[in-house]
């Protein structure tokens, strides 16, 4: 029953992945180049846009996962006990996973750019003289808007993951712990961390693998030079100059493969701690 959506999937996804494969090393009957060549990947590893590209879609994947999984689990421990408000504390802590990538980046653009909301507010108490002042976070060197966006945004997925991995082992074990002398910490670091690790691995593999790969929030929040990896892909893919498509296509090759060999990592991982 589930042939005819895989065979779907399995056809454009993989017909897409195949076409970007071949074209990557040159291979385009269309335009008539049918010649297998290493040229697009040569062409790409000696140009510094490249390793630049590659070094910044590094930073905010890893920069984003890590700061979005701490905050994730430290809500998940929260929202796990009892309190007054409990239920719309979680809905508000879930309110924005059905938001687009693409509407929260317009919105961080609107609130930190230096023209935005928060800058013109700066002014208005006084804080600072002219928009100009405000700190650069949109459209800077360190990425820092488009981590804003992927915390935000991801945080509660990943907390959400974490929270239902806490309700199902319950508490006995950090109770029993905590009969036993275990101070607060002592319970998180031994008993509460090992036990969620596999579903924290799960939704933070899952995290960095879209941002990683992700190009709408990098577009809009991210400056020209150096660009993310698939920001600078798509540029060579839409380039007057045809001869760059090639390049483009190898780029996309190398994001895939990369968040490929991280999901084999993760798969390795995660079987021995679970073991």
């Amino acid at each position: 029953m589930l042939t005819p959506a895989l065979l779907v999937v399995v056809l454009l996804f993989g017909g897409g992945l195949l076409l970007g494969f071949l074209q990557s090393f040159g291979i385009r009957p269309v335009v008539g180049d049918a010649k297998f060549t290493f040229a697009a990947y040569r062409a790409i590893f000696s140009e510094a846009a490249f390793g630049r590209s590659l070094l910044l879609t590094f930073w905010i994947g890893f920069a984003s996962t890590a700061i979005s999984t701490v905050l994730a689990i430290a809500c998940a421990l929260v929202l796990r006990d009892q309190f007054r408000g409990k239920r719309w504390v979680t809905f508000l802590f879930q309110l924005n996973i059905p938001i687009p990538h693409l509407v929260g980046a317009i919105g961080i653009l609107l609130l930190f750019s230096q023209s935005g909301f928060f800058a013109r507010i700066g002014v208005a108490l006084g804080l600072m003289t002219d928009p100009m002042e405000f700190p650069v976070l949109v459209r800077d060197p360190y990425g820092i808007g488009i981590i804003l966006q992927y915390v935000w945004k991801t945080t509660c997925f990943t907390g959400i993951i974490v929270l239902a991995t806490l309700q199902s082992i319950g508490a006995d074990f950090e109770n029993v712990a905590a009969t036993l002398g275990a101070n607060r910490w002592q319970r998180f670091r031994f008993i509460t961390l090992p036990l969620i690790m596999p579903g924290v691995l799960s939704a933070s593999i899952l995290v960095f693998a879209f941002t990683f790969g992700a190009f709408d929030v990098p577009f809009i929040l991210g400056q020209r030079f150096p660009s993310a990896l698939p920001v600078l892909a798509y540029r060579r893919y839409v380039a007057v100059d045809l001869t760059q498509r090639p390049e483009a296509m190898a780029m996309s090759m190398i994001i895939a493969l990369l968040i490929t060999l991280l999901i084999f990592v993760y798969r390795r991982v995660g079987g021995g701690i679970r073991r």
